[in-house]
């Protein structure tokens, strides 16, 4: 389910079910092919504020997923409450980018005191999110996985396998995701795919479903999709205006065969901010290769690379790492394996985690 349409943007879902008039409903179908956000959408309903009345209402009548049946009617719930999303004023644009920002872009608010979230988003065994502090509490963090929709990015051969680098690193975006949710942070995840979830599976199967946190598809133009994201992250951050905000980019590398390559940084050369958290995340890695790989030194690195589009034209402080080479056999190891992509996660996390509280002091 288009989860983050809803947005969440990523941002975490938690809606209470008290809120409508969950007596008073319309029955409708669903199309061919659409799922619980796009329906919710072409009634009028903004999926943030209306997805856990609409999951109340139907749980019998969803199939796997909570996906929509063709031959089953769906009631729909009314708002006894409204909250709109602010529209994008006149002339409003990505800052030298030259792109009307996106005019609607619903957002799921975590409710701080919220002990538990669902979010759909993580997949059915994973949707259930306990926040167990507060320590990120008034952190806005946007995530990008790379590549995504028409562009699998890099591909590396695995055995008889071919490994799409937009679903890897999505799976470790995702699951960055939740370690941010547990400690109360507001997160964004740009790019969505409602059908995956965080996956525990060696072989993570690629498609081409993945859309812009908007619920818009990603285009098939590299310009248009990376106008796409900066539009949607900038157009947040000016809803978020004076909050702490950071965006953090994730992808996997492609070289040679043979060269087997580290985790690495980029920042703007005019972001201090941008390399603080970068040098910051590097330390975790660092401290946490000596732990775990004693007989391997990290050898990554944290340069500027101000050229790269999302670094140049977002406007938060932004990250973007590199995981690996995903055309190397030892480098893959740290994609197929489950537990590497979640210790990816981790270290990105602990020092996400540790930059916050230094900046807070």
């Amino acid at each position: 389910m288009n989860f983050f349409k809803y947005f969440f943007l990523f941002i975490l879902l938690f809606s209470s079910p008290s809120l409508f008039a969950q007596t008073d409903s319309t029955a409708v179908r669903a199309k061919e092919g659409e799922g619980v956000y796009s329906l919710l959408r072409r009634f009028g309903l903004n999926p943030a504020e209306h997805l856990q009345a609409f999951l109340e209402l139907n749980k019998e009548r969803l199939g796997e997923g909570n996906s929509l049946l063709l031959h089953k009617s769906y009631s729909l719930p009314v708002a006894t409450t409204s909250a709109t999303v602010p529209e994008a004023e006149a002339g409003d644009s990505v800052a030298g980018a030259g792109v009307p920002v996106v005019a609607e872009v619903p957002a799921v608010e975590i409710k701080k005191e919220a002990s538990v979230l669902n979010i759909p988003l993580f997949g059915k065994n994973n949707a259930r999110v306990e926040v167990k502090d507060q320590q990120l509490k008034g952190a806005v963090y946007y995530l990008l996985s790379g590549h995504g929709g028409p562009d699998p990015g890099a591909i590396g051969q695995y055995g008889p396998y071919q490994l799409s680098e937009d679903e890897y690193a999505y799976d470790v975006t995702i699951r960055l995701a939740r370690r941010l949710m547990e400690h109360g942070a507001m997160v964004y995840m740009i790019v969505q795919d409602e059908n995956d979830g965080i996956r525990d599976g060696s072989i993570l199967e690629a498609d081409r479903d993945e859309t812009d946190i908007s619920g818009a598809p990603i285009p098939y133009d590299h310009n248009e999709r990376l106008r796409q994201r900066v539009s949607s992250i900038n157009r947040l951050y000016l809803q978020h205006k004076g909050d702490y905000q950071r965006m953090v980019a994730i992808h996997v590398d492609s070289r040679r065969r043979n060269q087997n390559v580290d985790v690495f940084f980029y920042h703007h050369r005019n972001s201090p901010s941008g390399k603080a958290l970068a040098e910051r995340i590097q330390d975790r890695f660092i401290t946490n290769y000596a732990r775990h790989q004693p007989d391997r030194p990290y050898d990554g690195d944290v340069s500027e690379r101000s050229g790269l589009y999302v670094i140049r034209y977002s406007h938060p402080p932004t990250v973007f790492i590199e995981l690996g080479n995903i055309g190397n056999q030892r480098d893959q190891r740290r994609f197929v394996l489950a537990e590497n992509r979640q210790a990816l996660a981790n270290w990105i996390f602990e020092g996400i985690l540790g930059q916050y509280k230094a900046e807070q002091q």
